[in-house]
């Protein structure tokens, strides 16, 4: 009786610690399939879903689902990313170990300049960014940094070849910058790895080591020049507007007496026409009167005169120097 109780008793315990077993494997299940019914992306990242290995959505930052052991979720980071050009550096390396052949850049004056600039960039469409270009040897992100190097590089050199040495150090260098990026981006898109260029800023643009000493002398004239040329320019700034006002008195002066003498012209004329249409009426009497006239001017400022009268044979008696008279 008392074994039979026992074996009853043991059994009892072997089906509750199965049921214990079972229950905590059903819970431990729940839990494992919800972990992986559910994952989380960071503020910073992007996530790329793959159902049966194939791309299904890309998912923003957040809480999200999906089915278990059949997608899989991979994150890129999205932040923006720094490099070094054209060594391809990243990060606060110093460039002073790289050598200046390798960053030497033959200018259209077929002159050459030391050229570094810096890239940011950052991923913008993880699709592209993770199955485009695919190498197992490094990580995604280096192997990506290479192709924008490659492709900087090709674009620098290109711009660098249609400016001057004089334009790529001084006046041209945020045109490049500009014409730089966005031929870097066009590259990148036609290359499909999805990356975005966000900034990109010429750092270093100096002559090479050699004729460095020789640039410096010529920027000096250059200042010299410049210096000069201002000076000019005030002094001219000063005098011209002096001269511009001697210039408008004198026209305003040649302008008044020109309009004085078109005045007396003018009123020359007006009495000259009004003479002529006295003689046209009269002519003999006007004739007689401008004679009069005339000679009454001219005879006004003789002191001593003598009248002849073309009647008379001698205005008084000479004496005769003839041989008779002697």
């Amino acid at each position: 009786m008392s074994n039979d109780i026992q074996f009853d008793f043991k059994r009892e315990d072997v089906a509750r610690a199965t049921r214990v077993v079972v229950i905590g494997g059903i819970f431990l299940a729940v839990i494992l399939m919800g972990s992986r019914t559910m994952y989380t992306v960071q503020p910073n990242e992007e996530a790329v879903v793959l159902r049966f290995g194939r791309y299904n959505s890309t998912a923003s930052p957040g809480l999200h689902f999906c089915i278990p052991f059949v997608d899989e979720v991979l994150t890129v980071d999205v932040r923006e990313r720094n490099i070094r050009m054209p060594f391809g550096i990243t990060g606060e390396v110093a460039a002073a170990r790289v050598n200046e052949e390798d960053v030497l850049m033959l200018t259209g004056d077929l002159n050459a300049a030391v050229v570094e600039w810096t890239v940011q960039w950052q991923v913008a469409d993880p699709q592209q960014y993770l199955f485009t270009f695919h190498s197992e040897r490094v990580s995604q992100d280096d192997y990506l940094q290479a192709i924008i190097t490659v492709v900087g590089r090709t674009v620098m050199n290109r711009l660098v070849g249609d400016y001057s040495i004089g334009e790529v150090l001084t006046s041209r260098r945020e045109e490049i910058s500009i014409k730089a990026a966005a031929a870097t981006q066009q590259m990148l898109d036609k290359y499909e790895c999805g990356i975005r260029i966000t900034n990109l800023q010429l750092q270093r643009v100096t002559p090479p080591e050699e004729v460095r000493a020789s640039y410096a002398a010529i920027n000096e004239a250059d200042q010299t020049r410049d210096k000069l040329e201002n000076e000019a320019n005030k002094e001219k700034n000063t005098l011209l507007p002096k001269a511009q006002a001697e210039r408008d008195k004198a026209i305003r002066g040649a302008e008044g007496y020109a309009a004085r003498r078109r005045s007396e012209v003018k009123g020359e004329i007006d009495a000259l026409m009004a003479q002529y249409e006295q003689f046209a009426k009269a002519p003999e009497e006007t004739r007689q009167r401008l004679y009069l006239e005339s000679l009454e001017k001219v005879l006004s400022k003789v002191e001593n005169k003598t009248i002849i009268d073309s009647d008379l044979r001698q205005l008084l008696p000479l004496l005769n120097l003839s041989e008779g008279g002697r």
